[in-house]
């Protein structure tokens, strides 16, 4: 029987086979996702070390925050953004998974993860996700919450407004377009109520949409929030 396994999944690697979702070079054996050329050379942070980097800073005065992080550094052009491209747009949700397992591994270094309750994806209007299918950033958090064993929960948190795309705007502009964009939604049957929330997305620019959805988590549970990201434009 293992014999006859291996001999499938060699004929639909044949047939079928996988590509890497950084380069599209055609994976080897036990290479899954990202092939070894892409994973050595992905931009990784070292943002898990330290409490002010770039994307702590990018939210300092706009929402009050424990602990902010992004996986990897966005580049026009990159491997990165070819990364984000197939999560979002190319229907490989699984992607999501696997980049939140292997930041998972990362985060856990730091003691902030060990007061976290629950993980909070940043939910997409539901037009958006019939459209696409899923949201990508509930698929992050998938994967985290394996990796940190923390629960996570897409109840708690709606998107009230279908904003349009953010890549064209402005830096006012964007935030003009997440204004009330989000709503805390009230906990029901018996669910504790969690001290600490990290709330989760697939890519920082401004910090507008974060900030806009971390606000609505502050005042609705009074919770402490931190936030991690994929990447960081």
């Amino acid at each position: 029987m293992y014999k006859l396994d291996r001999y499938w999944h060699g004929l639909l690697h044949i047939l079928f086979p996988q590509r890497c979702a950084g380069c599209d070079t055609v994976l080897i054996h036990q290479e899954h996702i990202l092939c070894s050329t892409c994973l050595y050379h992905l931009p990784q942070t070292d943002h898990h070390k330290d409490t002010e980097n770039e994307t702590a800073k990018q939210l300092w005065g706009k929402v009050k925050f424990q602990y902010a992080a992004s996986m990897l550094t966005l580049s026009k052009s990159s491997r990165v953004q070819r990364i984000i491209h197939q999560l979002k747009y190319d229907q490989q949700p699984e992607i999501g998974i696997y980049l939140g397992k292997m930041y998972g591994e990362i985060l856990l270094e730091n003691p902030i993860v060990d007061r976290v309750d629950v993980i909070v994806p940043i939910p997409i209007h539901s037009i958006k996700k019939r459209k696409r299918g899923y949201n990508q950033s509930e698929y992050f958090a998938i994967g985290l919450s394996e990796a940190l064993n923390i629960p996570f929960d897409t109840t708690c948190l709606k998107r009230t407004v279908n904003s349009v795309s953010q890549t064209r705007k402005s830096r006012i502009d964007r935030y003009d377009n997440v204004e009330n964009a989000f709503a805390f939604v009230p906990q029901t049957g018996g669910k504790q109520t969690p001290n600490h929330v990290l709330l989760v997305d697939d890519v920082i620019t401004t910090g507008a949409t974060i900030a806009a959805a971390a606000q609505q988590l502050i005042d609705g549970l009074g919770c402490t929030v931190s936030i991690v990201t994929i990447a960081r434009a």
